[in-house]
Protein backbone atom coordinates (compact mmCIF):
# COMPACT_ATOMS: atom_id res chain seq x y z
CA UNK A 1 0.00 0.00 0.00
CA UNK A 2 1.45 2.98 -0.78
CA UNK A 3 0.42 7.34 -0.92
CA UNK A 4 2.11 10.05 -2.82
CA UNK A 5 5.16 10.80 -1.14
CA UNK A 6 4.94 15.09 -1.39
CA UNK A 7 1.54 14.78 -0.03
CA UNK A 8 2.31 13.17 3.58
CA UNK A 9 3.58 15.19 6.82
CA UNK A 10 5.12 13.73 9.85
CA UNK A 11 2.72 15.04 11.95
CA UNK A 12 -0.72 13.73 9.45
CA UNK A 13 -2.34 10.73 11.15
CA UNK A 14 -2.79 7.84 9.06
CA UNK A 15 -6.55 8.69 7.72
CA UNK A 16 -5.11 11.72 6.39
CA UNK A 17 -4.04 10.32 3.05
CA UNK A 18 -5.31 8.59 0.17
CA UNK A 19 -4.44 4.58 0.33
CA UNK A 20 -3.75 3.04 -3.04
CA UNK A 21 -3.50 -0.70 -2.66
CA UNK A 22 -2.01 -2.27 -5.59
CA UNK A 23 -3.68 -5.51 -7.14
CA UNK A 24 -0.61 -7.65 -6.17
CA UNK A 25 -0.53 -6.63 -2.34
CA UNK A 26 -4.39 -7.77 -1.60
CA UNK A 27 -3.54 -10.10 1.83
CA UNK A 28 -5.13 -13.65 2.91
CA UNK A 29 -4.74 -12.79 6.12
CA UNK A 30 -8.58 -12.57 7.12
CA UNK A 31 -11.26 -14.69 7.78
CA UNK A 32 -11.57 -17.70 5.46
CA UNK A 33 -14.79 -20.63 4.70
CA UNK A 34 -13.92 -23.47 3.15
CA UNK A 35 -14.19 -23.93 -0.91
CA UNK A 36 -12.92 -20.27 -1.12
CA UNK A 37 -10.21 -18.02 -0.73
CA UNK A 38 -10.98 -14.36 0.28
CA UNK A 39 -8.14 -12.01 -0.08
CA UNK A 40 -8.19 -8.56 1.51
CA UNK A 41 -7.80 -4.72 0.66
CA UNK A 42 -9.69 -2.44 2.19
CA UNK A 43 -10.09 -3.01 6.02
CA UNK A 44 -9.17 -1.51 9.86
CA UNK A 45 -5.97 -3.36 9.49
CA UNK A 46 -4.53 -2.44 6.05
CA UNK A 47 -5.62 1.33 5.28
CA UNK A 48 -6.90 2.04 8.76
CA UNK A 49 -10.67 1.96 7.69
CA UNK A 50 -13.35 2.48 9.75
CA UNK A 51 -16.63 1.29 8.71
CA UNK A 52 -15.99 -0.51 5.21
CA UNK A 53 -14.40 -3.74 4.45
CA UNK A 54 -13.63 -4.70 0.91
CA UNK A 55 -11.73 -7.69 -0.88
CA UNK A 56 -12.21 -10.37 -3.42
CA UNK A 57 -12.92 -14.20 -3.28
CA UNK A 58 -12.12 -16.72 -5.41
CA UNK A 59 -13.93 -20.24 -5.96
CA UNK A 60 -12.25 -22.50 -8.18
CA UNK A 61 -14.19 -24.17 -11.26
CA UNK A 62 -16.81 -26.66 -9.77
CA UNK A 63 -16.63 -25.76 -5.86
CA UNK A 64 -18.81 -24.52 -3.61
CA UNK A 65 -17.90 -22.50 -0.45
CA UNK A 66 -18.59 -23.65 2.99
CA UNK A 67 -22.08 -22.66 4.28
CA UNK A 68 -21.71 -18.89 6.34
CA UNK A 69 -22.78 -15.56 7.32
CA UNK A 70 -21.27 -12.23 8.17
CA UNK A 71 -22.66 -11.43 11.28
CA UNK A 72 -24.03 -7.29 11.39
CA UNK A 73 -22.26 -6.79 8.32
CA UNK A 74 -24.24 -5.63 5.23
CA UNK A 75 -22.38 -7.78 1.77
CA UNK A 76 -22.80 -6.00 -1.70
CA UNK A 77 -21.21 -8.09 -4.18
CA UNK A 78 -20.08 -7.43 -7.65
CA UNK A 79 -19.44 -10.35 -10.08
CA UNK A 80 -15.72 -9.81 -12.05
CA UNK A 81 -15.54 -13.26 -13.62
CA UNK A 82 -17.31 -16.55 -13.46
CA UNK A 83 -21.00 -17.42 -13.10
CA UNK A 84 -20.86 -18.07 -9.07
CA UNK A 85 -24.22 -19.39 -7.56
CA UNK A 86 -25.26 -17.73 -4.43
CA UNK A 87 -27.49 -20.15 -2.30
CA UNK A 88 -29.65 -19.34 0.39
CA UNK A 89 -32.71 -20.70 2.26
CA UNK A 90 -36.04 -18.58 1.86
CA UNK A 91 -37.84 -20.57 4.67
CA UNK A 92 -39.46 -23.31 2.16
CA UNK A 93 -36.22 -24.79 0.94
CA UNK A 94 -32.78 -23.61 -1.15
CA UNK A 95 -32.61 -20.86 -3.50
CA UNK A 96 -30.45 -20.00 -6.01
CA UNK A 97 -29.32 -16.96 -7.81
CA UNK A 98 -27.21 -17.43 -10.98
CA UNK A 99 -25.17 -14.57 -11.58
CA UNK A 100 -22.42 -13.46 -14.50
CA UNK A 101 -19.83 -10.83 -14.54
CA UNK A 102 -20.97 -7.16 -14.38
CA UNK A 103 -24.26 -8.32 -11.87
CA UNK A 104 -23.92 -7.58 -8.35
CA UNK A 105 -25.63 -9.03 -5.15
CA UNK A 106 -27.35 -7.91 -1.81
CA UNK A 107 -26.24 -9.97 1.50
CA UNK A 108 -28.65 -9.10 4.10
CA UNK A 109 -27.00 -9.51 7.97
CA UNK A 110 -27.40 -12.59 9.36
CA UNK A 111 -28.66 -14.46 6.49
CA UNK A 112 -26.55 -17.89 6.18
CA UNK A 113 -25.33 -18.69 2.55
CA UNK A 114 -22.56 -20.01 0.25
CA UNK A 115 -21.14 -19.49 -2.99
CA UNK A 116 -21.13 -21.97 -5.68
CA UNK A 117 -19.25 -22.35 -8.82
CA UNK A 118 -20.41 -24.87 -11.12
CA UNK A 119 -18.27 -23.75 -14.15
CA UNK A 120 -15.97 -27.09 -14.62
CA UNK A 121 -13.04 -24.72 -16.01
CA UNK A 122 -13.30 -21.01 -14.87
CA UNK A 123 -12.92 -19.72 -11.85
CA UNK A 124 -15.57 -17.19 -10.30
CA UNK A 125 -14.14 -14.28 -8.92
CA UNK A 126 -15.85 -11.47 -7.09
CA UNK A 127 -15.35 -8.28 -5.24
CA UNK A 128 -17.04 -8.10 -1.41
CA UNK A 129 -17.26 -4.78 0.18
CA UNK A 130 -18.86 -5.00 3.84
CA UNK A 131 -20.14 -2.34 5.84
CA UNK A 132 -17.89 -3.56 8.74
CA UNK A 133 -14.41 -2.61 9.58
CA UNK A 134 -13.33 -6.29 9.82
CA UNK A 135 -14.15 -9.23 7.73
CA UNK A 136 -16.66 -10.90 9.97
CA UNK A 137 -17.51 -14.90 8.95
CA UNK A 138 -19.43 -17.22 11.07
CA UNK A 139 -19.20 -20.79 9.35
CA UNK A 140 -22.42 -22.62 9.99
CA UNK A 141 -23.20 -26.23 9.54
CA UNK A 142 -26.16 -26.03 6.95
CA UNK A 143 -28.28 -23.44 5.61
CA UNK A 144 -31.08 -22.18 7.97
CA UNK A 145 -33.62 -19.40 6.94
CA UNK A 146 -32.89 -15.92 8.91
CA UNK A 147 -34.84 -15.44 11.77
CA UNK A 148 -34.80 -12.33 13.93
CA UNK A 149 -31.01 -11.26 14.87
CA UNK A 150 -29.11 -11.03 17.42
CA UNK A 151 -29.37 -8.09 19.41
Amino acid sequence: MSFHPDLATTAAPSRAHIHHVRAGELVGDTAQTSGMTRLEAVSGKTVVSERIWTGETHVAPATNSGNHHHGEAETSIYVVSGHPEFVFHDGHGEVRISTGPGDYIFVPPYVPHREENPDPAVPAVVVISRSTQEGIVVNVPELTPLQEPPG
